[in-house]
């Protein structure tokens, strides 16, 4: 992995507004994600390939290295 990859984003949820900073896995898709506010499920929007590029401030590791996700 890249020296360059972040790893910290923070996951924002779109029912409530929620903020939390998650470690993204650098080895896998986070296809879903319960708030641990609402209990929101989150799901990734249907152009991304999981939950941190939808609702993080960092896309996930395989896009940040311009890579196919998943």
């Amino acid at each position: 992995m890249a020296e360059n990859i972040t790893l910290e984003s923070i996951i924002t949820c779109p029912e409530c507004g929620y903020e939390k900073e998650e470690t993204m896995p650098s080895d896998a898709c986070q296809f879903f994600y319960k708030c641990g506010n609402c209990d929101e499920v989150l799901k990734p929007k249907d152009d991304d390939c999981c939950v941190f590029c939808s609702y993080g401030s960092v896309p996930c590791p395989p896009i940040q290295e311009q890579k196919k996700c998943c």
